[in-house]
C-alpha cells in the first residue's frame, strides 16, 4: 500500500501538534520518566555496541537522544533535580552518565573494563553500593550518582 501526500500529512499532523505544544506546557520529567529514559539509553548503548559501534560514540548518541527528549518534552526540567530547567549541556552530561550506568547494569560485557572500574569507583566513593537496577533509580543529571536512599 502506497501512502499519498494526503495520507502521510494526516499521519504527521498529530506529531506536529505534539511538537507545537512545546516546553511551556510540559511538566517536569518524573522519576518514572527518568527510569524509562535511562533504560532506553542503556539499551541503545547495548544494541549499538553489539553492532560494533565504539563505546564512546554509542554513549554519546544515547545521551544526546535522552537530553533532547528531556529538553523537548519537559522543557529541561527534572522533578528529582528541582524546579530550575537544566541547560542542554547539563542534560547531556546527566544523560550520558545515565546511559553509562544503565549499560554497566544491562550489558556489562559491552562496556570497556576501564569504564566499569570508574563506575565502581564513583559508586564506592559516593558511599552507595552498585545499583541493582539503574532503570528504577536513574542517575539524575549530575556529575556523580546520588547516594541510595534508605527504605
Amino acid at each position: 500500500m502506497r501512502l499519498t501526500a494526503g495520507r502521510s500529512g494526516l499521519l504527521l499532523f498529530p506529531l506536529a501538534l505534539l511538537l507545537a505544544a512545546g516546553p511551556a506546557l510540559a511538566a517536569p520529567a518524573t522519576e518514572a520518566d527518568m527510569s524509562l529514559y535511562t533504560r532506553i539509553a542503556a539499551l541503545n548503548v547495548c544494541i549499538s555496541r553489539a553492532a560494533g559501534i565504539e563505546f564512546d560514540k554509542a554513549v554519546a548518541v544515547a545521551g544526546e537522544t535522552i537530553a533532547q527528549v528531556i529538553q523537548g518534552q519537559h522543557g529541561g526540567q527534572i522533578a528529582q533535580v528541582g524546579p530550575k530547567a537544566l541547560t542542554l549541556e547539563e542534560l547531556r552530561k546527566g544523560s550520558i552518565n545515565s546511559a553509562v550506568l544503565g549499560a554497566v547494569e544491562v550489558c556489562p560485557k559491552e562496556v570497556p573494563a576501564e569504564v566499569k572500574k570508574k563506575v565502581d569507583d564513583v559508586l564506592k566513593g559516593a558511599g552507595s553500593p552498585a545499583p541493582a537496577a539503574p532503570a528504577t533509580k536513574p542517575a539524575a543529571p549530575a556529575t556523580k550518582p546520588a547516594p541510595a536512599s534508605k527504605p
